[in-house]
């Protein structure tokens, strides 16, 4: 069986070239189940993987020496300054050169290289990155200096680089990568398989058959013998292993190199055309009824109705020309089991009744070949040995069905638990939501109620503080004429009292003055007049200033 692919990897890093693998071990990829991948997208598929150059394109670029210079400055992308290196450097130049310059290079640098790389296998950027990486491909692979012992002075990341582009595969320029250097030479050198999950030393299993000693780096353990491609199918009909050799190949490979037809049948002896695979390693012959049983009888149970219709259509592909009864049955039954998929029927129906259909045209084989043994009498014990194991056989299969049944039936009824559990939680999150509406709808109703009194409050308020505005514009009025006219009074009053104090002091000075004016005439003359005439001239300034 093809073990699984290896996990956190995404399977664009398994795009491989022409003469890429898949993993297996020692383990048969024909009975593999897709338990191990979870839809077509996630595994590799074969016939989307990078091609090596071949006879053709070398020729072509041979022919055209005139575009190298061109591909040199696409495959570059910028100019390479003399301490920078580019992809067209390392598929060039010497290991020792580029690797001395690597060594002084920044990590984050090394990273962009890599990442132009993956861009180039990723396929992305059209034919024309196809045409650098089939150029950088024809460079690294047609160095005779790229040996094991001269890689040995390589950079990681330069080694990284190489294998990548003589391969065509991705997974060598991922960061979760951890193959030793050891190995990725031996990768290189086609001394161990490029499949990462399966890394076997080369030949496998010391194969010295023609494909596995003339094909440099085939893995006759997860390599289709006719595309040297590899993937991750797994207990499926799209793989067939030779009985006699051990190699695989693809199915649509064997039928599409008319590697499947008709041949005498070797089972019932009546010489019947049965469909018949022939391998192209070993030119050997297997019988295809049987084996395609044997896989439904032990991987059907565990696929799901997308992998049931898959593989009841490469079923269909292989049996289309079939020439004898039973194969034109199965071709038939596998037509109307994928057309009763389509329309809605349950996978594990289609799988009871193909199982029950083949072990049926088992037991008619069977019965026809007793028919038609030249009419030789069966011995009773005999006879009654082929019911038993024939009434094994469909016992074990009905207890097959049946524990699928019940383990089904049990799942069914732990669902549907389940959903009146969650119905009954349902029903009351539904009636406590709805107490929860009617409370929250009184507590709007209240607090609509509280708004429009404290509204009216507001309007209350604002027609008093309007009133007590204007009073206190009138009194602010009146406080400031009661103010002007008690200032006015005031200075009334102090003017009076100012004037009746001159008057009494201008009194007591002209009475003074006259009792001076009597005392001193007659004593002192006329200079006393004179004295006498200031000092009333004086009296009068001050009465006027007062």
């Amino acid at each position: 069986m093809l073990p699984p692919r290896p996990s956190g990897l995404p399977p664009s890093l398994f795009l491989a070239s022409s003469d890429a693998r898949a993993s297996t071990g020692n383990h048969d990829p024909g009975m593999n189940s897709d338990q191990n991948r979870e839809s077509p997208a996630e595994s590799a598929n074969s016939r989307d993987t990078w091609p090596v150059i071949d006879a053709a394109t070398q020729v072509k670029l041979e022919n055209q020496k005139a575009e190298d210079g061109y591909y040199e400055q696409s495959v570059t992308h910028r100019p390479a300054s003399a301490n920078k290196v580019s992809l067209l450097d390392i598929a060039r130049e010497q290991v020792d050169i580029i690797s001395e310059k690597m060594y002084l290079l920044p990590n984050e640098y090394l990273e962009e290289l890599k990442g132009r790389l993956r861009g180039m296998l990723e396929g992305n950027g059209g034919p024309q990155q196809r045409d650098e990486l089939l150029f950088l491909q024809r460079l690294v692979q047609t160095r005779s200096d790229l040996t094991a012992k001269t890689l040995i002075k390589a950079h990681r990341v330069q080694l990284e680089i190489l294998v990548a582009i003589n391969s065509g595969i991705q997974f060598f320029l991922h960061h979760s990568m951890n193959l030793s250097q050891t190995a990725l030479i031996e990768v290189f050198v086609y001394k161990r398989c490029r499949n990462i999950a399966c890394q076997s030393q080369l030949p496998a299993e010391d194969c010295h058959c023609e494909i596995c000693t003339n094909r440099k780096g085939f893995c006759s353990l997860c390599m289709c013998v006719i595309c040297n491609k590899f993937d991750f199918e797994v207990n499926t009909c799209r793989w067939i292993g030779c009985d006699s050799c051990a190699h695989w190949t693809h199915t649509d490979c064997a039928i599409r190199d008319k590697q499947i037809g008709t041949g005498p049948s070797s089972v019932n002896g009546l010489g019947s055309a049965e469909m018949q695979f022939r391998c192209r390693a070993c030119n050997r012959t297997s019988e295809l009824f049987g084996w395609v049983k044997d896989v439904f009888q032990q991987c059907a149970p565990t696929w799901n109705g997308e992998s049931l219709i898959r593989e009841l259509t490469v079923v269909s592909k292989i049996f289309r020309l079939s020439e004898n009864t039973r194969g034109r049955q199965l071709f038939w039954k596998s037509e109307e089991l994928i057309e009763k998929l389509k329309g809605g029927v349950a996978e594990t129906t289609a799988c009871r009744i193909i199982l029950t259909f083949l072990q049926e045209l088992e037991m008619d084989s069977s019965r026809s070949f007793e028919a038609g043994n030249n009419g030789r009498t069966i011995p009773p014990q005999e006879a009654c040995n082929r019911i038993a194991a024939v009434v094994q056989e469909a016992v074990q299969t009905m207890g097959v069905v049946a524990d699928e049944k019940m383990r089904m039936l049990k799942k069914a009824r732990q669902a549907l638990e389940t959903c009146d559990h969650e119905l009954e939680e349902k029903a009351k999150e539904v009636s406590e939501l709805k107490l929860e509406r009617q409370r929250k709808r009184l507590q709007i109703d209240e607090l609509e109620s509280i708004a429009r009194l404290k509204e009216a409050e507001a309007d209350m308020f604002q027609l008093k503080a309007d009133e007590a505005r204007r009073e206190a514009d009138r009194l602010q009025r009146i406080a400031l004429a009661k103010s002007g006219k008690s200032e006015e009074d005031y200075a009334s009053s102090y003017l009076k009292q100012r004037l009746s104090e001159a008057e009494a002091e201008k009194q007591f000075l002209f009475e003074k003055i006259k009792l001076q004016d009597q005392s001193s005439r007659s004593s002192q003359g006329n200079d006393i007049g004179d004295t006498s005439q200031e000092l009333y001239s004086k009296i009068q300034e001050i009465l006027k200033s007062v």
